[in-house]
Parts: C-alpha cells; structure tokens; sequence
C-alpha cells in the first residue's frame, strides 16, 4: 500500500512547485489572492497606501513663507541673522547655513500644511509661519494662494492659516480628517505626506516607533516617534494611519547630518484639537497656571523625604501670591494627583494643569512629611513670562 502512493504523492508535490500561482479560468489561487488576505495591520502587498496617497494628496499644501528684513546695522559678520545654534541633533525642519555669511534682505522659509475643512482653514507648524509678513500656499493642482494667519500657539509649535480666496471665489476645499491620536499603537503602520527639500508631495510610509516621547522642545512635550522618511521641508504636514485620517504633524528630526535617519517626531493631533477653538477665536492659546517650581523625585530625594516611591513632582518653589500659595501649597509638597489624574512624572504636571480651564477650582493631593493632604487650589490664567 505505501508503494502505490509514493506515485501519486510525488506527482502532487511537482504540480505544486512548477505550476505558477494564478487563478482564472483554471481554478488556481493566484499571487493576488494572496495579496488581498493583507489588512490595515499588515498592508504590505494591497493597494491601500496607494489608495491613501491618491485621495488625501489634494488637501495637503506646499507653505512658503517671507519675512521683511531691514538691513543690518554695524559690522557683525552675521548682521541680524544669528548663526546655528550648537550642536544640538534634535531639530526642527529648518535647513543648516553651512557656514555661509547671510545677506541682510527678505528671508523665508518653507514647509508643509494640511487643510482641514471645506472652508480652507490648514495647520501647520508654528516655525513654519512665525514672523512672517507673507504667507502663500500652494496646492497639488498648482494653484496658489496667499494665506492669513488666524492664530499661532510656540509652546506646541502648532500654527492655524486660513486660505485667502479671491473676489467671486467660492472654492468648497479638499479636507483631511483629524483621527486620534490616543488610539494610536507602536508599531502601527503610518504614512507622512509633505514636500522635503521642495520636492511637492513627496508621500513616505513607516511605523510608530514609540510614543510620548519627550525631546526637551518645550513643557508640553509628547511626541510620537517614527521611523518614516520626514525632511527639512515635512515640516507642519500630515502623519496619516491607514484609515487616511490625520494623527499627528511632522514637526522634528533627530539628526547630526540636517537629513533623515529614521528618527522622526510629530505631534499628537489631539493636541492641535484641543487649541483648535482658541486660535480660531483668539488667535491665542490661554492656559492655567499653578504658580510653582517642580523637579523630578531622584533617588537621593526620594531617600531624603522617605518617600515609599519616586512617583509625583516634587514642589522647589512656589510663586508669591500664585495660585497654589493662595491655596496652601508648601514647598517640600510632593504633588501625586492633580484633577483626578494621576501625577506619575515630574513631565505630566504641566500638561494637566495647561489643560485646566482658567477660574477653575481642582483638588490636589500632595505628600507632605509623610502624609497624603488634599488641597483645593483655583487656576488662574498663564501669563507668558510666568513660569509653567
């Protein structure tokens, strides 16, 4: 019996390895087949990232912008312009000077933006558009516009333009739609859209490599990381996830060379949803305020006010006559829970407090020589030369 089906088994093995895989006509499972087993988790092989590209390309804008410069007084070599600053390898998309003694005269500077309504509101970076007297964008079809700026946001480095339509005009623009960014994982497939190095529309795809990262750009520091290909010139454009919704906006690179190295950041578009109503508003972003000085518990701290753990942010200073003074804050207070969040690093104090509504009254725990308190403290409105 096991000699007769030494045959057939053989000639079934053969079949297999030299017929190709298609299927038409002859009832075979073709490579296609195969490739349309692919997901939005794993969509290598399907036309999916083509599909993105194709249909959110048109809402994406080439920003340039220009800045008035008077000319330079004395006889520094720089003039007005100041020359690179260290060696720093985290970088926002700003082109290195190469050494080069720059002319005093009309400077610019350009970037990406994504349209985000019908109405031809974009967001970009703050860097992008800052100072400038003269914004102008430019869409995939060529058409140029000129842009105001509505409102402006440095300690996020988000910026909101708004297309200037000519007289008669009535365009109903090409929009993205902001997804969230809380449901995003490491890991997951993400796609980056934006003109690096003045090259329109470049379109490059990766993962997210990780999430939260702090990077030292400001207080409010929470970027996703990704090893997508972003440039000088990516910068203010979109991060896509495979349902072509926006996730976060290409802000920095980590680099020695001004080039890519698979080390990308973004920020997480639920921050820009969460001032998006204010710079339309006010053009401005109005935060709460505590009113102290905070450093992270080390070891020897932890050691030194017998704390079980290095959880919380340790209070260094307060403001006289802040908020937190007026409502009993000391120093030495180690604060573990602000407004029902969990304070777990001496970096998501800021946050929490940044997103309090001004006016508002929130219970605070802290430690103090050992015992939990809670406090009861009224946020007032940040101003910008106090502290966060």
């Amino acid at each position: 019996m096991t000699k007769i089906l030494k045959i057939p088994i053989a000639f079934t093995l053969l079949t297999l390895m030299v017929l190709p895989l298609s299927y038409g006509t002859l009832g075979y499972f073709s490579a296609d087949s195969a490739f349309g087993l692919s997901t939005k988790v794993n969509p290598v092989g399907t036309n999916l990232i083509v599909d993105i590209a194709k249909n959110k390309n048109p809402a994406v804008v080439f920003v340039t912008s220009k800045t008035k410069i008077q000319p330079a007084k004395g006889n520094g070599a720089f003039g007005q312009f100041a020359p690179p600053r260290g060696n720093n390898p985290f970088g926002q998309f700003a082109p290195p000077n190469r050494g080069r003694t720059p002319h005093p005269g009309p400077k610019g500077g350009t970037g990406t933006g994504f349209i985000i309504d019908h109405a031809g509101y974009i967001l970009t970076n703050n860097h992008v558009v800052e100072g400038a007297d003269i914004i102008k964008v430019t869409l995939q079809n060529e058409k140029e516009y000129e842009a105001q700026l509505i409102g402006s946001d440095p300690k996020t480095d988000i910026a909101l333009i708004k297309i200037v339509q000519d007289n008669g005009e009535h365009i109903s623009f090409p929009f993205l739609t902001l997804g969230d960014s809380e449901r995003l994982a490491v890991g997951e497939w993400v796609i980056a859209i934006g003109n690096p190095f003045g090259l329109s529309h470049t379109v490059t795809t990766g993962v997210v490599s990780a999430m939260g990262r702090n990077i030292g750009a400001g207080p409010y520091d929470e970027f996703i990381q990704t090893d997508a290909s972003i440039n000088p010139g990516n910068s203010g454009g979109p991060l896509l996830n495979m349902d072509g919704d926006v996730i976060g906006i290409n802000t920095a690179i980590f680099s020695d060379s001004g080039g890519n190295v698979g080390i990308g950041f973004a920020l997480p578009i639920n921050m820009a949803k969460g001032i998006l109503d204010e710079l339309k508003q006010k053009g401005r972003v109005t935060r709460g305020w505590l009113g102290v000085m905070i450093q992270r518990i080390t070891p020897e701290l932890q050691e030194s006010f017998k704390l079980k753990n290095q959880v919380g942010a340790l209070v260094n200073d307060i403001a006289p006559n802040g908020p937190a003074d007026l409502g009993g804050m000391k120093r030495g207070d180690v604060i573990t829970r602000f407004d029902g969040v969990e304070i777990d690093s001496m970096e998501t104090l800021p946050k929490q407090v940044a997103s309090i509504k001004p006016g508002k009254s929130v219970r605070i725990e802290v430690i103090r020589e050992g015992k939990t308190k809670v406090l009861d403290i009224k946020i007032e409105p940040m101003k910008e030369e106090k502290p966060a």
